[in-house]
């Protein structure tokens, strides 16, 4: 099962059944903000739709596809992230993530994304992973910088989501372009 620390009082791992009541929880009270971006917001009403989404992605893991997991702060879920399914025969995926709106802005999700980079590229082998974020959405578009993605362009129109069209900025990120990233460096000292 994929778990990993990522600093003192953060955690990753993968979702487990038990966990879909509360991420309900958390995506509910933050329903409105994450609505903005997300297309999964609205469809989701129910814990019960969460642990269909839980059950995919163990199956997803199961199945070497890549995992989707919860982010922990001080023991408490408030987020998470993961991968779409792997494209093993190009070795690449693409990866997710959302955080709630009071732990936006401290580095929680880009810290929880170079621990996921490093697994996908190190264990898993991956040579590309890429993140989609709409262009608007400038606090997600920060973390791909910020790790060093290049951002390749934007796909018009790519995402339906809120009753609107929304253009994603692709960010991507090759393996030895990671290799040779202060993040990746810093973690293998």
């Amino acid at each position: 099962m994929f778990q990993r620390a990522v600093a003192p009082g953060i955690e990753i791992r993968q979702f487990a059944m038990a966990d879909a009541a509360p991420v309900f929880a958390v995506a509910d009270r933050h329903r409105e903000y994450l609505r903005e971006w997300l297309p999964w917001v609205d469809q989701t009403r129910s814990a019960d739709e969460v642990r269909e989404f839980i059950e995919r992605s163990l199956a997803q893991s199961e199945a070497n596809q890549g995992p989707n997991a919860g982010i922990w702060v001080e023991g408490a879920l408030c987020g998470s992230l993961g991968c779409h399914p792997i494209d093993w025969s190009n070795r690449n995926c693409s990866i997710g993530y959302w955080i709630e709106a009071g732990r936006q802005g401290k580095g929680v999700v880009t810290r929880c994304c170079a621990v996921l980079l490093d697994y996908l590229f190190d264990e898993m082998g991956l040579h590309r992973v890429e993140i989609r974020c709409a262009t608007g959405n400038l606090r997600s578009c920060a973390i791909p910088e910020r790790l060093g993605f290049t951002r390749e362009g934007v796909a018009r129109e790519a995402e339906w989501v809120n009753d609107r069209w929304l253009d994603l900025v692709v960010w991507g990120m090759l393996e030895q372009t990671w290799r040779a990233s202060a993040w990746w460096r810093a973690a293998h000292r």
